[in-house]
């Protein structure tokens, strides 16, 4: 998980931006359906304790493709009626496309 900086284009958020050799967190991200609802979990990969979640919508606008990476991600994670937009990425681009296949598949 990467402190995202503010937006300085009308396009979006960098990777490169974030400080990538300096996470704030690190886990597991799961994605979890229970039937019309999606989940974004991002978990302790030891104990399961939970991170950050947020709902991904039909809209799409929960999660975002970093401009430069198809590893970055941007979510918008909700705690309590707050929400905040947070980094994620994956070390393997492998990952990353099943994390946005898993997503796509849930759009259907």
């Amino acid at each position: 998980v990467y402190r995202l900086p503010p937006r300085t284009r009308s396009g979006g958020h960098r990777a490169e931006e974030w400080g990538l050799d300096h996470p704030l967190w690190t886990g597991r991200l799961r994605v979890v359906g229970q039937d019309d609802a999606c989940l974004i979990r991002l978990e302790d990969a030891q104990t399961g304790e939970l991170f950050a979640a947020g709902p991904y919508t039909l809209d799409g606008r929960a999660v975002e493709t970093a401009m430069d990476s198809s590893r970055y991600f941007v979510l918008r994670v909700e705690d309590a009626g707050r929400h905040a937009f947070i980094g994620v990425g994956f070390r393997e681009r492998n990952d990353a496309f099943d994390f946005n296949a898993t997503l796509q598949a849930y759009l259907r």
